[in-house]
Protein backbone atom coordinates (compact mmCIF):
# COMPACT_ATOMS: atom_id res chain seq x y z
CA UNK A 1 0.00 0.00 0.00
CA UNK A 2 1.06 3.58 -0.76
CA UNK A 3 2.47 5.64 2.07
CA UNK A 4 1.18 8.62 3.06
CA UNK A 5 3.08 11.21 4.01
CA UNK A 6 3.38 13.63 6.94
CA UNK A 7 5.00 17.05 6.20
CA UNK A 8 6.41 20.18 8.30
CA UNK A 9 5.84 23.25 6.60
CA UNK A 10 8.09 26.16 8.02
CA UNK A 11 6.92 29.79 7.14
CA UNK A 12 9.34 32.45 6.71
CA UNK A 13 9.25 36.27 7.37
CA UNK A 14 12.07 38.53 6.54
CA UNK A 15 14.34 36.35 7.58
CA UNK A 16 12.69 34.39 10.51
CA UNK A 17 10.55 31.27 11.29
CA UNK A 18 6.90 32.52 12.17
CA UNK A 19 3.81 30.79 13.21
CA UNK A 20 0.60 32.18 11.56
CA UNK A 21 -3.08 32.79 12.24
CA UNK A 22 -5.38 33.13 9.29
CA UNK A 23 -2.36 34.17 7.06
CA UNK A 24 -3.08 38.01 8.73
CA UNK A 25 -1.01 37.29 12.42
CA UNK A 26 2.33 36.02 12.65
CA UNK A 27 4.57 35.09 15.85
CA UNK A 28 8.33 34.66 15.73
CA UNK A 29 9.85 32.03 16.08
CA UNK A 30 13.66 32.10 16.07
CA UNK A 31 16.05 30.92 13.34
CA UNK A 32 14.95 28.87 10.32
CA UNK A 33 18.01 26.75 10.45
CA UNK A 34 17.45 25.50 13.72
CA UNK A 35 14.46 24.71 13.06
CA UNK A 36 15.08 22.54 10.43
CA UNK A 37 17.80 20.64 12.07
CA UNK A 38 15.12 19.81 15.05
CA UNK A 39 12.57 18.85 13.06
CA UNK A 40 14.88 16.65 10.62
CA UNK A 41 15.84 14.70 13.53
CA UNK A 42 12.41 13.80 13.93
CA UNK A 43 12.06 11.82 10.52
CA UNK A 44 9.88 14.03 8.02
CA UNK A 45 8.85 12.43 4.89
CA UNK A 46 9.26 15.83 3.44
CA UNK A 47 9.58 19.46 4.25
CA UNK A 48 7.77 22.41 2.55
CA UNK A 49 9.06 26.09 2.97
CA UNK A 50 7.47 28.87 2.11
CA UNK A 51 8.48 32.50 2.20
CA UNK A 52 6.05 34.23 2.67
CA UNK A 53 8.50 37.89 2.80
CA UNK A 54 6.71 40.88 1.65
CA UNK A 55 9.86 42.35 0.78
CA UNK A 56 13.19 41.71 0.01
CA UNK A 57 14.20 42.26 3.29
CA UNK A 58 15.82 39.71 5.09
CA UNK A 59 17.73 39.95 8.53
CA UNK A 60 18.08 37.81 11.40
CA UNK A 61 20.05 40.34 13.34
CA UNK A 62 22.66 38.38 14.16
CA UNK A 63 26.26 37.29 12.51
CA UNK A 64 28.22 34.47 14.46
CA UNK A 65 30.03 31.45 13.89
CA UNK A 66 26.88 28.85 14.68
CA UNK A 67 24.00 31.17 13.28
CA UNK A 68 25.82 33.30 10.34
CA UNK A 69 23.48 36.07 9.29
CA UNK A 70 21.92 35.87 5.85
CA UNK A 71 20.11 38.95 3.68
CA UNK A 72 18.82 37.16 0.93
CA UNK A 73 16.44 34.19 0.13
CA UNK A 74 18.32 31.95 -1.70
CA UNK A 75 21.55 31.73 0.65
CA UNK A 76 18.88 31.07 3.47
CA UNK A 77 17.61 28.19 1.53
CA UNK A 78 20.59 26.96 1.09
CA UNK A 79 21.76 26.67 4.98
CA UNK A 80 18.68 24.54 5.40
CA UNK A 81 19.17 22.25 2.18
CA UNK A 82 22.51 21.43 4.32
CA UNK A 83 20.86 20.23 7.31
CA UNK A 84 18.30 18.03 6.39
CA UNK A 85 18.03 14.79 4.06
CA UNK A 86 14.26 15.22 3.49
CA UNK A 87 13.20 16.15 0.24
CA UNK A 88 12.38 20.45 0.40
CA UNK A 89 9.42 22.01 -1.38
CA UNK A 90 10.67 25.71 -1.71
CA UNK A 91 7.79 28.62 -2.45
CA UNK A 92 7.44 32.40 -2.28
CA UNK A 93 8.34 34.65 -4.89
CA UNK A 94 8.52 33.03 -8.08
CA UNK A 95 7.80 35.06 -10.88
CA UNK A 96 9.95 33.32 -13.66
CA UNK A 97 11.94 29.92 -14.60
CA UNK A 98 14.86 31.57 -13.59
CA UNK A 99 13.56 31.94 -9.87
CA UNK A 100 13.07 27.88 -10.47
CA UNK A 101 16.39 27.21 -11.20
CA UNK A 102 17.70 29.38 -8.60
CA UNK A 103 16.04 27.46 -6.17
CA UNK A 104 16.41 24.34 -7.43
CA UNK A 105 20.68 24.85 -7.72
CA UNK A 106 20.40 25.85 -4.22
CA UNK A 107 18.63 22.90 -2.49
CA UNK A 108 14.65 22.76 -3.67
CA UNK A 109 13.66 19.33 -4.95
CA UNK A 110 10.36 21.02 -5.69
CA UNK A 111 9.27 24.63 -6.29
CA UNK A 112 6.09 25.69 -5.48
CA UNK A 113 4.19 28.69 -7.14
CA UNK A 114 0.85 30.45 -6.03
CA UNK A 115 -0.25 33.49 -7.22
CA UNK A 116 1.66 33.28 -10.81
CA UNK A 117 0.00 29.92 -11.45
CA UNK A 118 -3.29 31.99 -11.04
CA UNK A 119 -2.15 34.93 -12.95
CA UNK A 120 -0.92 33.21 -15.49
CA UNK A 121 -1.65 29.54 -15.88
CA UNK A 122 0.67 28.45 -18.61
CA UNK A 123 3.56 28.91 -16.32
CA UNK A 124 2.52 25.63 -14.90
CA UNK A 125 2.83 24.24 -18.19
CA UNK A 126 6.16 26.25 -19.19
CA UNK A 127 7.58 24.86 -15.32
CA UNK A 128 6.97 21.64 -16.25
CA UNK A 129 8.53 21.15 -19.62
CA UNK A 130 11.65 22.61 -18.37
CA UNK A 131 12.12 20.78 -14.95
CA UNK A 132 9.25 17.71 -15.41
CA UNK A 133 6.35 17.87 -13.77
CA UNK A 134 7.56 16.17 -10.85
CA UNK A 135 8.96 19.41 -9.59
CA UNK A 136 5.97 21.51 -9.89
CA UNK A 137 3.79 22.05 -6.92
CA UNK A 138 0.74 24.35 -7.38
CA UNK A 139 -0.37 25.72 -3.62
CA UNK A 140 -4.08 26.41 -3.78
CA UNK A 141 -5.25 28.55 -1.12
CA UNK A 142 -9.03 28.43 -0.36
CA UNK A 143 -11.00 30.30 1.79
CA UNK A 144 -15.46 30.51 2.54
CA UNK A 145 -16.90 33.36 1.20
CA UNK A 146 -20.37 33.91 0.73
CA UNK A 147 -20.93 29.72 2.01
CA UNK A 148 -18.63 28.72 -1.11
CA UNK A 149 -15.24 27.67 -1.40
CA UNK A 150 -13.14 30.08 -3.48
CA UNK A 151 -9.52 29.62 -4.40
CA UNK A 152 -7.57 32.94 -3.20
CA UNK A 153 -4.34 34.82 -4.53
CA UNK A 154 -2.04 37.02 -2.95
CA UNK A 155 -1.54 35.81 0.43
CA UNK A 156 -5.36 34.82 0.93
CA UNK A 157 -6.28 38.31 0.06
CA UNK A 158 -7.68 38.46 -3.55
CA UNK A 159 -10.49 36.01 -4.63
CA UNK A 160 -10.05 34.65 -7.28
CA UNK A 161 -12.98 33.27 -10.15
CA UNK A 162 -12.25 29.61 -9.89
CA UNK A 163 -14.02 26.97 -7.39
CA UNK A 164 -11.23 24.99 -6.10
CA UNK A 165 -12.27 21.58 -7.89
CA UNK A 166 -12.35 23.77 -10.90
CA UNK A 167 -8.95 25.01 -10.18
CA UNK A 168 -7.37 21.46 -9.36
CA UNK A 169 -8.59 20.18 -12.93
CA UNK A 170 -6.69 23.06 -14.89
CA UNK A 171 -3.79 22.92 -12.61
CA UNK A 172 -3.26 18.66 -13.40
CA UNK A 173 -4.40 19.10 -16.91
CA UNK A 174 -1.43 21.95 -17.38
CA UNK A 175 1.39 19.60 -16.14
CA UNK A 176 1.52 20.12 -12.29
CA UNK A 177 3.09 17.35 -10.18
CA UNK A 178 0.81 17.64 -7.28
CA UNK A 179 -1.58 20.18 -5.11
CA UNK A 180 -0.54 21.95 -1.73
CA UNK A 181 -3.90 22.72 -0.62
CA UNK A 182 -4.40 25.48 2.77
CA UNK A 183 -7.19 26.28 4.16
CA UNK A 184 -7.18 30.08 4.82
CA UNK A 185 -9.93 29.60 7.43
CA UNK A 186 -8.46 27.07 9.72
CA UNK A 187 -4.84 28.19 8.95
CA UNK A 188 -3.33 28.32 12.34
CA UNK A 189 -6.77 26.88 15.05
CA UNK A 190 -6.03 23.68 15.89
CA UNK A 191 -9.49 22.57 15.04
CA UNK A 192 -8.85 20.19 12.26
CA UNK A 193 -8.90 20.34 8.78
CA UNK A 194 -11.39 21.11 6.08
CA UNK A 195 -12.59 18.08 5.25
CA UNK A 196 -15.49 18.67 2.56
CA UNK A 197 -13.00 20.57 0.65
CA UNK A 198 -9.76 18.17 0.90
CA UNK A 199 -12.31 15.27 0.04
CA UNK A 200 -13.85 17.32 -2.94
CA UNK A 201 -10.28 18.19 -4.14
CA UNK A 202 -8.42 15.02 -3.47
CA UNK A 203 -11.58 12.71 -5.06
CA UNK A 204 -11.79 14.54 -8.49
CA UNK A 205 -7.84 15.04 -9.35
CA UNK A 206 -5.28 12.21 -10.30
CA UNK A 207 -2.03 14.16 -9.12
CA UNK A 208 -1.24 13.88 -5.44
CA UNK A 209 -2.63 16.60 -2.90
CA UNK A 210 -1.40 17.79 0.33
CA UNK A 211 -3.83 18.34 2.82
CA UNK A 212 -2.83 21.69 5.34
CA UNK A 213 -4.24 24.18 7.46
CA UNK A 214 -6.47 23.04 11.14
CA UNK A 215 -4.15 20.59 12.56
CA UNK A 216 -4.28 20.68 16.72
CA UNK A 217 -3.51 16.68 17.42
CA UNK A 218 -2.96 13.30 15.57
CA UNK A 219 -6.59 12.25 15.21
CA UNK A 220 -7.33 15.36 12.63
CA UNK A 221 -4.70 13.59 10.20
CA UNK A 222 -6.35 10.17 11.03
CA UNK A 223 -9.49 12.15 9.89
CA UNK A 224 -7.71 13.32 6.64
CA UNK A 225 -6.43 9.84 5.73
CA UNK A 226 -9.97 7.98 7.00
CA UNK A 227 -11.78 10.49 4.98
CA UNK A 228 -10.38 12.09 1.66
CA UNK A 229 -7.96 10.41 -0.84
CA UNK A 230 -5.29 13.07 0.04
CA UNK A 231 -1.59 11.64 -0.14
CA UNK A 232 -0.30 13.85 2.49
CA UNK A 233 -0.81 15.99 5.55
CA UNK A 234 1.08 18.57 6.53
CA UNK A 235 1.05 21.22 9.73
CA UNK A 236 3.05 24.69 9.93
CA UNK A 237 2.45 25.08 14.00
CA UNK A 238 1.73 21.89 15.52
CA UNK A 239 5.42 21.08 14.40
CA UNK A 240 6.88 23.94 16.13
CA UNK A 241 5.67 23.50 19.80
CA UNK A 242 5.69 20.69 20.70
CA UNK A 243 8.77 18.82 21.27
CA UNK A 244 9.26 15.69 19.08
CA UNK A 245 5.84 16.39 17.95
CA UNK A 246 6.23 14.68 14.18
CA UNK A 247 7.50 11.51 15.53
CA UNK A 248 4.78 11.45 18.49
CA UNK A 249 2.10 12.10 15.29
CA UNK A 250 3.37 9.49 13.34
CA UNK A 251 4.16 6.66 15.85
CA UNK A 252 0.64 7.22 17.13
CA UNK A 253 -0.58 6.81 13.08
CA UNK A 254 1.99 4.00 12.84
CA UNK A 255 0.19 2.17 16.00
CA UNK A 256 -3.20 2.44 14.91
CA UNK A 257 -2.39 0.88 11.46
CA UNK A 258 -2.27 3.90 9.67
CA UNK A 259 -0.32 3.56 5.81
CA UNK A 260 2.93 5.81 7.52
CA UNK A 261 6.27 5.25 7.03
CA UNK A 262 7.38 3.84 10.44
CA UNK A 263 8.45 6.35 13.06
CA UNK A 264 12.70 7.36 13.07
CA UNK A 265 14.41 9.70 15.30
CA UNK A 266 17.78 10.44 15.44
CA UNK A 267 18.45 10.27 19.66
CA UNK A 268 21.72 12.50 18.98
CA UNK A 269 20.14 15.27 17.31
CA UNK A 270 16.35 14.60 19.65
CA UNK A 271 18.30 15.27 22.62
CA UNK A 272 20.09 18.13 21.62
CA UNK A 273 19.15 21.74 23.02
CA UNK A 274 18.24 24.33 20.55
CA UNK A 275 18.23 27.72 21.23
CA UNK A 276 15.71 28.91 18.44
CA UNK A 277 16.42 32.43 19.38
Amino acid sequence: MKKKRLIPVLLLKDGFLVQSRSFSTYRNLGNPVTATKRLNAWGPDEIIYLDISKSDNYDLRRDDIKHPNRNNFLDILEDVAQVTFAPITIGGKVRALRDVEQRLRKGADKVSINTKALEEPRFITEMANEFGSQCVVVSMDVKIIDGEHRVMAHGGMKEMRYDPVEWAHIVQNSGAGEILLNSVDRDGQKVGFDIELIDKVSSRVRIPVIALGGAGEWEHFAEVFLRTKADAVAAANLFQHMEQSLYLIKKQLHDHEFPVRRPFISEDLANEKHDLL
